[in-house]
Protein backbone atom coordinates (compact mmCIF):
# COMPACT_ATOMS: atom_id res chain seq x y z
CA UNK A 1 0.00 0.00 0.00
CA UNK A 2 1.16 3.55 -0.80
CA UNK A 3 1.30 6.22 1.74
CA UNK A 4 -1.52 7.90 2.80
CA UNK A 5 -2.55 11.24 1.40
CA UNK A 6 -2.14 14.31 3.07
CA UNK A 7 -5.22 15.09 5.16
CA UNK A 8 -7.35 18.34 5.63
CA UNK A 9 -10.44 18.77 8.00
CA UNK A 10 -13.06 21.00 6.52
CA UNK A 11 -16.70 21.79 7.91
CA UNK A 12 -19.58 19.61 5.58
CA UNK A 13 -20.74 23.08 4.50
CA UNK A 14 -17.97 23.49 2.65
CA UNK A 15 -18.23 20.52 1.06
CA UNK A 16 -21.71 20.11 0.28
CA UNK A 17 -25.58 21.47 0.46
CA UNK A 18 -28.26 20.56 3.13
CA UNK A 19 -31.82 20.21 2.63
CA UNK A 20 -31.63 21.62 -0.94
CA UNK A 21 -35.09 20.34 -1.79
CA UNK A 22 -38.72 19.91 -0.08
CA UNK A 23 -42.23 19.01 -0.48
CA UNK A 24 -44.49 22.42 -1.12
CA UNK A 25 -47.24 22.81 1.16
CA UNK A 26 -49.36 22.64 -2.36
CA UNK A 27 -48.29 19.19 -3.42
CA UNK A 28 -51.08 17.65 -5.29
CA UNK A 29 -53.56 16.03 -2.26
CA UNK A 30 -52.98 12.84 -5.09
CA UNK A 31 -49.45 12.43 -5.11
CA UNK A 32 -47.78 8.93 -4.15
CA UNK A 33 -45.05 8.79 -2.37
CA UNK A 34 -42.39 6.22 -0.98
CA UNK A 35 -41.20 7.58 2.63
CA UNK A 36 -38.27 7.03 4.68
CA UNK A 37 -38.41 7.44 8.30
CA UNK A 38 -35.53 7.35 10.99
CA UNK A 39 -36.58 3.79 12.02
CA UNK A 40 -36.44 2.52 8.31
CA UNK A 41 -32.72 2.69 8.43
CA UNK A 42 -30.16 0.71 10.15
CA UNK A 43 -27.00 1.33 11.67
CA UNK A 44 -24.98 0.03 8.85
CA UNK A 45 -27.09 2.05 6.26
CA UNK A 46 -29.70 -0.50 5.20
CA UNK A 47 -32.89 0.82 4.23
CA UNK A 48 -36.16 -1.32 4.51
CA UNK A 49 -39.95 -1.07 5.47
CA UNK A 50 -40.81 1.42 3.18
CA UNK A 51 -44.45 2.57 3.45
CA UNK A 52 -46.30 4.81 0.56
CA UNK A 53 -48.73 7.46 1.40
CA UNK A 54 -50.82 9.65 -0.39
CA UNK A 55 -49.30 13.14 0.35
CA UNK A 56 -52.78 14.43 2.29
CA UNK A 57 -52.26 11.13 4.06
CA UNK A 58 -48.38 11.24 4.63
CA UNK A 59 -47.31 12.34 8.14
CA UNK A 60 -46.30 15.93 8.27
CA UNK A 61 -42.88 15.32 8.70
CA UNK A 62 -42.64 13.20 5.30
CA UNK A 63 -41.16 16.59 2.82
CA UNK A 64 -37.56 15.91 2.25
CA UNK A 65 -36.53 14.80 -1.62
CA UNK A 66 -33.67 13.54 -2.56
CA UNK A 67 -31.63 12.75 -5.18
CA UNK A 68 -29.03 10.26 -6.21
CA UNK A 69 -25.92 10.68 -4.81
CA UNK A 70 -27.20 11.96 -1.33
CA UNK A 71 -26.27 10.93 2.18
CA UNK A 72 -29.22 11.21 4.78
CA UNK A 73 -28.12 11.59 8.78
CA UNK A 74 -30.31 11.53 11.30
CA UNK A 75 -31.07 14.49 13.18
CA UNK A 76 -32.77 13.07 16.24
CA UNK A 77 -32.75 9.71 17.73
CA UNK A 78 -28.69 9.88 17.05
CA UNK A 79 -28.59 6.80 18.82
CA UNK A 80 -29.44 4.61 15.50
CA UNK A 81 -26.71 6.37 13.90
CA UNK A 82 -29.41 6.10 10.86
CA UNK A 83 -27.34 7.33 8.08
CA UNK A 84 -27.57 5.73 4.31
CA UNK A 85 -26.32 6.53 0.84
CA UNK A 86 -29.58 7.52 -1.62
CA UNK A 87 -28.61 5.73 -4.74
CA UNK A 88 -30.91 6.18 -8.28
CA UNK A 89 -34.29 6.68 -6.01
CA UNK A 90 -37.51 7.13 -7.90
CA UNK A 91 -38.88 10.55 -7.52
CA UNK A 92 -41.55 9.42 -5.68
CA UNK A 93 -39.27 8.77 -2.73
CA UNK A 94 -39.54 11.07 0.18
CA UNK A 95 -37.42 11.41 3.53
CA UNK A 96 -38.40 12.34 6.74
CA UNK A 97 -37.39 15.47 7.93
CA UNK A 98 -35.72 14.18 10.89
CA UNK A 99 -33.55 13.54 8.39
CA UNK A 100 -30.74 16.40 7.01
CA UNK A 101 -30.05 15.24 2.93
CA UNK A 102 -26.18 15.84 2.67
CA UNK A 103 -25.82 16.78 -0.96
CA UNK A 104 -21.66 16.62 -1.68
CA UNK A 105 -20.08 18.80 -4.16
CA UNK A 106 -19.18 16.45 -6.62
CA UNK A 107 -15.38 18.10 -7.00
CA UNK A 108 -14.77 18.02 -3.83
CA UNK A 109 -16.34 15.00 -2.05
CA UNK A 110 -17.23 11.78 -2.94
CA UNK A 111 -20.25 10.89 -2.73
CA UNK A 112 -19.95 6.95 -1.41
CA UNK A 113 -17.43 8.33 1.07
CA UNK A 114 -19.23 10.74 2.51
CA UNK A 115 -21.39 8.55 3.87
CA UNK A 116 -18.16 6.73 5.49
CA UNK A 117 -16.91 10.22 6.36
CA UNK A 118 -20.03 10.93 8.00
CA UNK A 119 -19.98 7.29 10.39
CA UNK A 120 -16.07 8.18 11.85
CA UNK A 121 -16.29 8.30 15.49
CA UNK A 122 -14.96 11.65 16.02
CA UNK A 123 -17.75 13.36 13.69
CA UNK A 124 -20.68 11.06 15.38
CA UNK A 125 -19.14 11.97 18.63
CA UNK A 126 -19.21 15.76 17.78
CA UNK A 127 -23.25 15.61 16.71
CA UNK A 128 -23.90 13.86 19.84
CA UNK A 129 -22.40 16.93 21.91
CA UNK A 130 -24.58 19.71 19.67
CA UNK A 131 -27.46 18.44 20.02
CA UNK A 132 -29.94 19.94 22.26
CA UNK A 133 -33.17 19.01 24.26
CA UNK A 134 -33.65 16.60 27.39
CA UNK A 135 -36.57 14.25 25.47
CA UNK A 136 -35.43 14.55 22.04
CA UNK A 137 -32.14 15.42 21.47
CA UNK A 138 -31.51 17.16 18.12
CA UNK A 139 -29.25 18.88 16.50
CA UNK A 140 -30.08 22.00 14.00
CA UNK A 141 -28.88 22.12 10.31
CA UNK A 142 -26.88 24.92 10.73
CA UNK A 143 -24.85 22.92 13.79
CA UNK A 144 -24.60 20.12 12.05
CA UNK A 145 -23.43 22.17 8.70
CA UNK A 146 -20.03 23.21 11.37
CA UNK A 147 -19.28 19.80 11.83
CA UNK A 148 -15.49 19.45 10.12
CA UNK A 149 -14.87 16.16 8.43
CA UNK A 150 -11.65 14.72 7.06
CA UNK A 151 -10.84 15.14 3.92
CA UNK A 152 -8.54 13.37 0.73
CA UNK A 153 -8.12 14.24 -2.51
CA UNK A 154 -10.70 12.78 -4.36
CA UNK A 155 -8.66 9.83 -6.27
CA UNK A 156 -8.25 8.63 -2.41
CA UNK A 157 -11.58 8.97 -1.41
CA UNK A 158 -12.75 6.66 -3.45
CA UNK A 159 -10.54 4.72 -3.02
CA UNK A 160 -11.12 4.57 0.80
CA UNK A 161 -14.82 4.30 -0.20
CA UNK A 162 -14.00 1.03 -2.61
CA UNK A 163 -11.95 -0.01 0.79
CA UNK A 164 -14.38 0.74 3.23
CA UNK A 165 -17.45 -1.12 1.10
CA UNK A 166 -15.40 -4.54 1.25
CA UNK A 167 -14.60 -4.36 4.31
CA UNK A 168 -18.08 -3.55 6.04
CA UNK A 169 -19.66 -5.88 3.40
CA UNK A 170 -17.74 -8.40 5.31
CA UNK A 171 -18.40 -7.66 8.42
CA UNK A 172 -22.12 -6.96 7.98
CA UNK A 173 -22.74 -10.18 6.59
CA UNK A 174 -21.27 -11.85 9.86
CA UNK A 175 -23.63 -9.24 12.25
CA UNK A 176 -26.35 -10.40 9.73
CA UNK A 177 -25.98 -14.08 10.38
CA UNK A 178 -25.45 -13.49 14.23
CA UNK A 179 -28.89 -11.35 13.76
CA UNK A 180 -30.33 -14.48 12.51
CA UNK A 181 -29.50 -16.61 15.05
CA UNK A 182 -30.88 -13.88 17.47
CA UNK A 183 -34.13 -14.50 15.38
CA UNK A 184 -33.99 -17.92 15.91
CA UNK A 185 -33.46 -17.94 19.21
CA UNK A 186 -36.62 -16.07 20.05
CA UNK A 187 -38.67 -18.42 18.07
CA UNK A 188 -37.33 -21.22 20.16
CA UNK A 189 -38.21 -19.40 22.92
CA UNK A 190 -41.57 -18.86 22.17
CA UNK A 191 -41.95 -22.11 21.02
CA UNK A 192 -40.98 -23.76 24.20
CA UNK A 193 -43.53 -21.30 26.17
CA UNK A 194 -46.54 -21.16 24.21
CA UNK A 195 -46.06 -25.41 24.65
CA UNK A 196 -45.40 -25.11 27.96
CA UNK A 197 -48.36 -23.21 28.85
CA UNK A 198 -50.81 -24.39 26.65
CA UNK A 199 -50.05 -27.88 26.73
CA UNK A 200 -48.05 -28.53 29.94
CA UNK A 201 -45.62 -30.87 30.30
CA UNK A 202 -46.85 -34.53 30.17
CA UNK A 203 -46.95 -35.81 26.75
CA UNK A 204 -48.82 -38.56 27.18
CA UNK A 205 -51.36 -36.75 28.94
CA UNK A 206 -55.13 -36.97 27.30
CA UNK A 207 -56.10 -34.17 25.69
CA UNK A 208 -59.41 -32.76 24.87
CA UNK A 209 -60.51 -29.81 23.15
CA UNK A 210 -60.57 -26.49 24.44
CA UNK A 211 -63.38 -24.87 22.07
CA UNK A 212 -61.45 -21.61 21.96
CA UNK A 213 -59.62 -21.51 18.82
CA UNK A 214 -56.27 -20.13 20.08
CA UNK A 215 -56.13 -22.32 22.38
CA UNK A 216 -57.20 -25.41 20.77
CA UNK A 217 -56.54 -28.72 22.51
CA UNK A 218 -55.43 -28.97 26.28
CA UNK A 219 -54.92 -31.25 28.61
CA UNK A 220 -57.94 -33.07 30.14
CA UNK A 221 -58.05 -31.85 33.19
CA UNK A 222 -57.00 -28.05 32.91
CA UNK A 223 -60.34 -25.43 33.04
CA UNK A 224 -60.77 -22.83 30.47
CA UNK A 225 -61.78 -19.52 32.11
CA UNK A 226 -62.38 -15.73 31.21
CA UNK A 227 -60.45 -13.58 32.22
CA UNK A 228 -62.86 -12.06 34.22
CA UNK A 229 -63.38 -15.06 36.36
CA UNK A 230 -59.22 -14.85 36.82
CA UNK A 231 -58.90 -11.09 37.61
CA UNK A 232 -59.97 -7.98 39.38
CA UNK A 233 -59.25 -4.78 37.91
CA UNK A 234 -56.61 -2.71 40.52
CA UNK A 235 -57.25 0.77 40.02
CA UNK A 236 -55.71 2.30 42.94
CA UNK A 237 -54.14 5.88 42.45
CA UNK A 238 -50.80 7.40 44.19
CA UNK A 239 -51.24 10.47 46.03
CA UNK A 240 -47.70 11.63 45.65
CA UNK A 241 -45.98 9.98 42.81
CA UNK A 242 -42.85 8.58 44.25
CA UNK A 243 -43.23 5.44 43.76
CA UNK A 244 -40.83 3.55 41.30
CA UNK A 245 -42.50 3.92 37.59
CA UNK A 246 -42.69 1.30 35.73
CA UNK A 247 -43.24 0.69 32.07
CA UNK A 248 -45.26 -2.49 29.61
CA UNK A 249 -43.43 -3.37 26.35
CA UNK A 250 -43.78 -6.32 24.34
CA UNK A 251 -39.75 -7.12 24.02
CA UNK A 252 -39.48 -7.29 28.12
CA UNK A 253 -42.48 -6.58 29.97
CA UNK A 254 -42.87 -4.78 32.38
CA UNK A 255 -39.29 -3.43 33.94
CA UNK A 256 -38.53 0.06 36.05
CA UNK A 257 -38.63 2.74 33.39
CA UNK A 258 -34.82 3.96 34.91
CA UNK A 259 -33.79 0.44 33.20
CA UNK A 260 -34.72 1.29 30.00
CA UNK A 261 -33.84 4.25 27.49
CA UNK A 262 -36.92 6.03 26.63
CA UNK A 263 -37.70 8.95 25.30
CA UNK A 264 -40.91 9.83 25.15
CA UNK A 265 -42.38 12.83 26.91
CA UNK A 266 -42.00 12.07 30.82
CA UNK A 267 -44.52 14.44 33.01
CA UNK A 268 -43.89 16.48 35.27
CA UNK A 269 -46.09 14.96 38.48
CA UNK A 270 -46.95 11.28 38.82
CA UNK A 271 -49.25 11.97 41.10
CA UNK A 272 -52.86 10.08 40.42
CA UNK A 273 -50.64 7.49 38.10
CA UNK A 274 -51.87 3.72 39.09
CA UNK A 275 -50.25 1.81 41.59
CA UNK A 276 -49.34 -2.05 40.96
CA UNK A 277 -48.51 -4.58 43.51
CA UNK A 278 -45.47 -7.38 42.77
CA UNK A 279 -47.55 -10.32 40.89
CA UNK A 280 -50.10 -7.76 39.31
CA UNK A 281 -50.82 -8.26 35.49
CA UNK A 282 -49.83 -4.43 33.79
CA UNK A 283 -51.47 -4.45 30.26
CA UNK A 284 -50.04 -1.62 28.11
CA UNK A 285 -53.86 -0.48 26.74
CA UNK A 286 -52.42 1.38 23.43
CA UNK A 287 -49.74 -1.67 23.09
CA UNK A 288 -51.85 -4.84 23.81
CA UNK A 289 -51.66 -6.10 20.12
CA UNK A 290 -48.15 -6.09 20.21
CA UNK A 291 -48.14 -8.40 23.41
CA UNK A 292 -47.27 -5.03 25.88
CA UNK A 293 -48.58 -6.59 28.99
CA UNK A 294 -46.69 -8.57 31.50
CA UNK A 295 -46.50 -9.14 35.02
CA UNK A 296 -44.24 -7.10 37.84
CA UNK A 297 -41.71 -8.18 40.38
CA UNK A 298 -41.97 -5.19 42.01
CA UNK A 299 -44.20 -2.70 43.52
CA UNK A 300 -44.38 0.78 41.54
CA UNK A 301 -46.93 2.90 39.28
CA UNK A 302 -47.45 3.08 36.18
CA UNK A 303 -49.12 5.72 33.85
CA UNK A 304 -52.85 6.28 34.12
CA UNK A 305 -53.49 5.00 30.20
CA UNK A 306 -52.07 1.70 31.45
CA UNK A 307 -54.67 -0.79 33.01
CA UNK A 308 -53.37 -3.10 35.97
CA UNK A 309 -55.06 -6.25 37.49
CA UNK A 310 -54.73 -8.05 40.30
CA UNK A 311 -54.62 -12.33 39.81
CA UNK A 312 -57.12 -14.13 41.64
CA UNK A 313 -55.58 -17.36 43.97
CA UNK A 314 -56.01 -19.88 40.82
CA UNK A 315 -53.05 -18.51 39.06
CA UNK A 316 -49.28 -18.07 39.78
CA UNK A 317 -47.92 -14.88 39.11
CA UNK A 318 -44.96 -16.09 37.25
CA UNK A 319 -47.70 -18.51 35.15
CA UNK A 320 -49.37 -15.48 33.87
CA UNK A 321 -46.34 -13.64 32.73
CA UNK A 322 -45.44 -16.24 30.72
CA UNK A 323 -49.02 -16.60 29.39
CA UNK A 324 -49.64 -13.09 27.96
CA UNK A 325 -46.20 -12.85 26.70
CA UNK A 326 -46.97 -15.65 24.10
CA UNK A 327 -47.91 -14.04 20.27
CA UNK A 328 -50.99 -16.01 20.22
CA UNK A 329 -52.55 -14.58 23.53
CA UNK A 330 -51.35 -11.20 21.75
CA UNK A 331 -53.56 -11.91 18.58
CA UNK A 332 -56.33 -12.55 20.68
CA UNK A 333 -56.05 -9.12 22.98
CA UNK A 334 -56.07 -7.31 18.82
CA UNK A 335 -59.55 -9.39 18.40
CA UNK A 336 -60.93 -7.81 21.78
CA UNK A 337 -59.46 -4.37 20.92
CA UNK A 338 -61.02 -0.97 19.80
CA UNK A 339 -60.33 1.28 17.47
CA UNK A 340 -60.50 2.00 13.74
CA UNK A 341 -56.47 1.97 12.90
CA UNK A 342 -54.51 -1.12 13.46
CA UNK A 343 -52.00 0.80 14.96
CA UNK A 344 -54.26 2.45 17.74
CA UNK A 345 -56.35 -0.38 19.28
CA UNK A 346 -56.55 -0.51 22.49
CA UNK A 347 -57.52 -3.18 24.99
CA UNK A 348 -59.98 -1.89 27.63
CA UNK A 349 -60.90 -4.45 30.46
CA UNK A 350 -64.14 -5.05 29.15
CA UNK A 351 -62.29 -6.23 26.36
CA UNK A 352 -59.78 -8.30 28.70
CA UNK A 353 -62.01 -10.13 30.84
CA UNK A 354 -63.82 -11.06 27.52
CA UNK A 355 -60.59 -13.37 26.91
CA UNK A 356 -60.73 -17.28 27.81
CA UNK A 357 -57.40 -18.43 29.33
CA UNK A 358 -55.84 -22.13 29.99
CA UNK A 359 -56.52 -22.66 33.97
CA UNK A 360 -53.61 -25.85 34.79
CA UNK A 361 -53.74 -26.97 38.23
CA UNK A 362 -52.03 -24.01 40.62
CA UNK A 363 -48.58 -27.03 41.31
CA UNK A 364 -48.92 -27.73 38.00
CA UNK A 365 -48.47 -24.29 36.53
CA UNK A 366 -45.41 -23.72 39.22
CA UNK A 367 -44.06 -27.11 37.81
CA UNK A 368 -44.22 -25.07 34.14
CA UNK A 369 -42.37 -22.11 35.90
CA UNK A 370 -40.01 -23.85 37.29
CA UNK A 371 -39.41 -25.50 33.57
CA UNK A 372 -39.24 -22.38 31.67
CA UNK A 373 -36.77 -21.00 33.94
CA UNK A 374 -34.34 -23.56 33.15
CA UNK A 375 -35.07 -23.79 29.28
CA UNK A 376 -35.37 -20.18 28.81
CA UNK A 377 -32.18 -19.45 31.18
CA UNK A 378 -30.08 -21.49 28.55
CA UNK A 379 -31.42 -19.75 25.67
CA UNK A 380 -30.49 -16.64 27.57
CA UNK A 381 -27.01 -17.39 27.92
CA UNK A 382 -27.27 -18.16 24.67
CA UNK A 383 -28.28 -14.59 23.57
CA UNK A 384 -26.14 -12.74 25.77
CA UNK A 385 -23.14 -14.29 23.42
CA UNK A 386 -24.71 -13.76 20.30
CA UNK A 387 -25.19 -9.84 21.33
CA UNK A 388 -21.78 -9.57 22.82
CA UNK A 389 -20.22 -11.18 19.19
CA UNK A 390 -22.63 -8.63 17.53
CA UNK A 391 -21.44 -5.56 19.72
CA UNK A 392 -17.82 -6.41 18.78
CA UNK A 393 -18.27 -6.88 15.49
CA UNK A 394 -19.51 -3.06 14.85
CA UNK A 395 -17.04 -2.25 16.82
CA UNK A 396 -14.87 -3.46 14.82
CA UNK A 397 -17.15 -2.38 11.81
CA UNK A 398 -16.44 1.53 13.72
CA UNK A 399 -12.73 1.08 14.17
CA UNK A 400 -11.92 0.11 10.17
CA UNK A 401 -13.88 2.98 9.28
CA UNK A 402 -12.17 5.41 11.95
CA UNK A 403 -8.74 4.18 10.55
CA UNK A 404 -9.80 4.63 7.19
CA UNK A 405 -11.36 8.37 7.56
CA UNK A 406 -8.19 9.59 9.69
CA UNK A 407 -6.09 8.12 7.38
CA UNK A 408 -4.16 5.52 10.44
CA UNK A 409 -4.18 2.88 7.49
CA UNK A 410 -2.79 3.31 3.73
CA UNK A 411 -5.00 2.22 0.99
CA UNK A 412 -3.61 2.90 -2.21
CA UNK A 413 -5.31 5.83 -4.51
CA UNK A 414 -6.81 5.32 -8.03
CA UNK A 415 -5.74 6.98 -10.73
Amino acid sequence: MSAPATISRHRLKYLSTINDENLDENTNSDFEMQYIDIGNVDSSGRIDGLVSYRFEEAPSRARRRVRDGDVIISTVRRYLQAIARIDNPPDSLIISTGFAVVRPLRNKFDANYCRFALREPAFLAEVEKRSVGVNYPTINVSDLANIPVHIHPLPQQRAIADYLDRETARLDALVAAKERLLELIAEKRQAIITHAVTRGLDLHAPLRDSGIPWIGQIPAHWEIERARWLFHERDQRSETGDEELLTVSHLTGVTPRTEKEVYMFEAETKEGYKICRKGDLVINTLWAWMGAMGVTSVNGIVSPAYNVYEATELLDPAYVDALVRISMLAQEATRFSKGVWSSRLRLYPEGFFEIFLPVPPLPEQQQIVALLKTETQKLDNLQAMTESTIALLKERRSAIIASAVTGQIAIGSTA
